[in-house]
């Protein structure tokens, strides 16, 4: 089960990455700085940059709530679809 586990987290790492990355771009698109996104979202810039960098807080993944990723959709002015990568980890146990 260990195996699977690290399995998960790696699979997670990379999906966090990729998201990491749609946020860049649709934020370089709507010529916003990171802290412009971040303010208009409600969220703190280092918050935000973290996103950018895929993760949560040193060391972990990014994991935005559902609310966070719909504000920062709206802020960019790109629909959930856009920003989520649709090539999804397989997080359920077994």
């Amino acid at each position: 089960m260990r195996q699977r586990n690290e399995d998960i987290e790696a699979e997670w790492s990379d999906f966090a990455q990729r998201l990491a990355t749609s946020l860049r771009a649709a934020r370089d698109r709507a010529n916003l700085s990171q802290e412009d996104v971040a303010y208009r979202a409600g969220l703190t810039r280092y918050t935000y940059q973290k996103y950018e960098k895929g993760e949560s807080r040193p060391g972990h993944p990014a994991n935005p709530t559902l609310r966070t990723l719909l504000a920062l959709a709206q802020v960019l002015g790109v629909g959930l679809i856009d920003l989520v990568p649709t090539d999804v980890p397989d997080l359920r146990s077994r």
